[in-house]
C-alpha cells in the first residue's frame, strides 16, 4: 500500500502555492493538504473537487470526528470547528462524527501508554456537553457550528456502524494495513522502541476512524497535524471499498497560553469556551508575543495587515476579537475595560467598578484558612495546590498579596465583596451565600 506521505505538500512554500488556488475563506491557517497533485483533476486537486461540486449543484461532505473523552472544549479544539463552520457557510455539509465507539478505545496519538477505556455512559455524557458548547439549541449567529440551516450539519455517532461489525468485517479491516505501517506511526514507534507496551486494540483505532470516512462517504476530512496518519487511513479504506478517496486538510496545533506547549487542560494553559468573558480576555491579553500571530490567524477573521504593528496592540486586538467571538462584542469590550481596572489597582476603586465573576462563600466553613478558602470557592483544585499558589506569591486579596497559607478569616463579613485573584488571569468577587 502506497504511503500517503508521498502525496502531501512538501513545505510551507508548496502549501502556500496550493492554498492560493482555493477560495479565500478556505486558505487561512492551512498547513497541509493532500493529495495536492499538479493535475487539475477532482481527485487530485481540492480546488477542482470544489468546482465539480458547484457544477453538479451538490455540497461536499466535510468530515470532522471528535472523541468525547472529556467534558470541556477549549480554544485549541475550536480551530477545527471554525474551519468546519466556514464550509457550512459556503454551502457544504458538515458531518460531525461523535466517536462514541472509538472514544471507548481512546486515540493513541500523543500518548506514551495505553489509555484507560471509558464507559458508554461517560462518553455519552461528555458528548452531550460537547454539543451544547458547539451551539446546539442556540441561534447560528451565536453558535460555533450552524445547527439551524437545513442540510448544513449531520451529527452521527460512529457506534451506528462500528458496533455492528462482525468478525469477518474486522478481519477485512485489519487486512488493509501491515504491522510495519502501524509501527511507522510516531507514537507507536516511540513506544515500541522504548519497550512500552502497545495493546493490540490500539492498532484498531486508526482503522476504525478511517472506516468512519467510508460510512459517511466523506469528500474531505479536517484534522490537526497530529492526525495525519489517522486521516490517511481513511483514504486507504475508501479506496479499498471502491469509493473516491477524501481530501485531507490539516490545521496546526494551537500553543497554550504559555506560548510554548500545546494547549492542554492537563498543562493548565487553556482557555475554555465556557469561561466567563473577563477570564477569557484576561488570559488572552497575556499570551506571549511569539504566539499572538497564531492566535490571530487561527482564531479570528481579522485582516492582519490592518492591525497595529506594535506587539501590545496586536495582543489586545487578538484578545478582544476572540472574546467577542465567544461572548459577543458588548461583553468583550466590558471585559477589556474590567481587566484594565483590575490591573490598574485591584485594591482601589478600579476593582469595585469592575464586573468580576462572583464566587459564593456558601460552601466555606468559618473560621477558614487561606489555603482552604481557595479550594472551597473553586479557584484551586485542591488544598495542596492552593498552598503552593500562595507560597509562590500568586494569590492576592483586594490587591494585597497573601503570603501565609494559614492566614485565618473568621467570618463571611471579613471577605464579602472582596476580589480574590489567582495569578494574573483569574479574578473572583467573593459574595455571601
Amino acid at each position: 500500500m502506497a504511503a500517503e506521505g508521498a502525496e502531501t505538500l512538501g513545505g510551507d512554500g508548496a502549501v502556500a502555492a496550493v492554498a492560493q488556488s482555493l477560495p479565500t475563506w478556505l486558505q487561512r491557517g492551512v498547513v497541509d493538504l493532500f493529495p495536492a497533485g499538479e493535475q487539475e483533476h477532482p481527485d487530485q486537486r481540492l480546488s477542482a473537487r470544489l468546482a465539480e461540486a458547484q457544477r453538479q449543484g451538490r455540497p461536499l461532505r466535510v468530515k470532522l470526528g471528535i472523541d468525547p473523552t472529556g467534558s470541556d472544549i477549549h480554544l485549541g479544539h475550536s480551530i477545527l470547528f471554525r474551519k468546519l463552520r466556514a464550509f457550512q457557510d459556503a454551502g457544504h455539509t458538515a458531518v460531525l462524527i461523535i466517536g462514541d465507539f472509538t472514544a471507548r478505545i481512546g486515540d493513541p496519538t500523543g500518548k506514551n501508554a495505553t489509555r484507560v477505556q471509558l464507559s458508554a455512559e461517560a462518553v455519552e455524557a461528555n458528548a452531550t456537553t460537547y454539543l451544547s458548547q458547539l451551539g446546539q439549541g442556540r441561534p447560528r449567529e451565536s453558535a460555533l457550528l450552524d445547527f439551524e440551516t437545513p442540510g448544513r450539519l449531520e451529527v452521527r455517532r460512529n457506534s451506528e456502524w462500528l458496533a455492528g461489525l462482525d468478525l469477518p468485517s474486522v478481519i477485512d479491516l485489519l487486512g488493509t494495513a501491515t504491522v510495519g505501517q502501524m509501527l511507522a506511526k510516531e507514537d507507536f514507534s516511540n513506544r515500541y522502541g522504548s519497550g512500552a507496551p502497545i495493546a493490540l486494540h490500539e492498532f484498531l483505532y486508526p482503522l476504525l476512524q478511517g472506516y468512519d470516512s467510508v460510512a459517511v462517504r466523506s469528500d474531505l476530512e479536517l484534522g490537526g497535524t497530529d492526525q495525519k496518519f489517522n486521516v490517511a487511513r481513511g483514504r486507504d479504506l475508501q479506496r479499498h471499498h471502491g469509493q473516491r478517496p477524501q481530501f485531507a486538510l490539516l490545521l496546526p496545533i494551537l500553543p497554550g497560553t504559555d506560548g510554548v506547549q500545546k494547549m492542554s487542560k492537563s498543562l493548565g494553559n487553556t482557555v475554555g469556551l465556557q469561561e466567563d468573558p473577563l477570564s477569557t480576555y484576561s488570559k488572552l491579553e497575556k499570551v506571549p508575543d511569539g504566539a499572538v500571530e497564531s492566535y490571530l490567524t487561527l482564531l479570528t477573521d481579522l485582516d492582519l495587515a490592518d492591525l497595529p504593528e506594535n506587539p501590545r496592540g496586536r495582543q489586545k486586538a487578538m484578545a478582544l476579537a476572540i472574546t467577542a467571538g465567544l461572548h459577543g462584542e458588548a461583553s468583550a469590550r466590558a471585559a477589556q475595560a474590567d481587566a484594565g481596572r483590575l490591573v490598574a489597582g485591584a485594591a482601589g476603586d478600579g476593582a469595585a467598578a469592575a464586573e468580576v465573576p462572583e464566587a459564593s462563600l456558601g460552601l466555606v466553613q468559618f473560621p477558614a484558612k487561606a489555603f482552604y478558602l481557595l479550594a472551597a470557592v473553586g479557584l484551586c483544585a485542591s488544598s495542596s495546590e492552593a498552598r503552593r499558589a500562595i507560597q509562590g506569591g500568586g494569590v492576592k486579596l483586594d490587591g494585597e498579596k497573601l503570603v501565609d497559607p494559614n492566614q485565618e478569616f473568621g467570618a463571611v463579613s471579613a471577605l464579602e465583596g472582596k476580589v480574590l485573584q489567582l495569578g494574573k488571569k483569574t479574578f473572583r468577587r467573593l459574595v455571601a451565600p
